[in-house]
């Protein structure tokens, strides 16, 4: 995967994390609204593949369809996307947008696990300590948040799929992208991917896609099509700049993120201890871009 003409990791990083935090309070009001967590999944990949090919049809750039860019697509769509999308907005009227975002922390950890077992691109021990400090800031969340005692349990085992499938494409993406691809195409050829299989799910399970109950919440169905968008724009260049493990750390900006949105925008509370682990996570981003810096990396 070359890096070359790439803006620098900790921007990408950044700017990632703080487009995938919208996805959480925006699914809380697409929840409030009475759209089904199928059909918003499907209008992130549907609308991310369309405002993304769009792009590529102005740059004249065709979208690859040889044998290896059809595998990433397939897979990477179902694992990175669907999969992991769904899940977060089944669960978010169970859990809250705060504490499902805190589903997203647990990826570094397992994308560190995953790719050290696998060769993909391992950190070094300061990245490590980084990933680490990051974790910490996240526990300090959960335990300023003080909802766990208050939801079923079965709901957060549920949760805890999120972080393994965005770790398992996380790593996959790194092992089997393909020679010579460019992100944007690969961000629009996954998404098709995931959204031809939303659609596909939703057809065999209630006959319809149901794409009418997004004119309950026009804006903010809007809104979510355009940060999911974006988000993507910078995800791939980031997996590019920084492989698996550094981009897996968008979890820590997004709920960093979600926790000034929740209380400027939405009227939500959290105690200190939650502003403590913010703090902590920044931290954490800090030393493993210091990290990245080093030879090797």
């Amino acid at each position: 995967m070359p890096a070359s003409n790439t803006p620098a990791p900790v921007f990408l990083l950044l700017v990632t994390g703080a487009f995938l935090g919208l996805y959480f309070p925006l699914g809380k009001l697409s929840g409030a609204a009475g759209i089904p967590p199928a059909v918003w999944t499907l209008l992130i990949s549907a609308g991310s593949a369309l405002v993304i090919g769009a792009v590529l049809v102005l740059r004249r750039e065709a979208l690859p369809l040889t044998p290896p860019f059809l595998r990433f697509y397939a897979i990477g769509g179902i694992i990175s996307y669907a999969l992991p999308n769904f899940l977060v907005y089944l669960i978010i009227p169970h859990l809250g947008s705060g504490y499902t975002s805190i589903m997203y922390t647990l990826s570094p950890i397992i994308t560190t696990i995953l790719a050290t077992a696998l060769n993909a691109r391992r950190p070094n021990l300061l990245g490590i300590c980084g990933i680490l400090i990051g974790f910490l800031g996240a526990m300090l969340i959960v335990l300023g948040k003080g909802r766990v005692g208050e939801v079923n349990f079965l709901w957060i085992a549920i949760g805890f799929l999120i972080p393994l499938t965005l770790a398992s494409g996380n790593v996959y993406r790194t092992l089997d992208w393909p020679p010579g691809a460019r992100p944007l195409a690969l961000a629009a050829g996954s998404n098709l991917a995931a959204a031809l299989v939303m659609s596909a799910a939703l057809l065999a399970t209630s006959g319809e896609l149901g794409l009418g109950t997004l004119a309950n919440a026009p804006l903010v169905s809007t809104a979510q099509v355009a940060a999911s968008a974006a988000m993507l724009a910078f995800f791939f260049r980031l997996q590019m700049a920084g492989g698996p493990v550094y981009l897996s750390q968008i979890g820590y900006v997004a709920a960093a993120l979600g926790l000034g949105v929740g209380t400027f925008l939405l009227g939500e509370h959290y105690h200190w201890l939650t502003w403590l682990g913010a703090g902590v996570i920044a931290a954490g981003v800090i030393v493993t871009t210091i990290a990245q810096r080093a030879p090797g990396q």
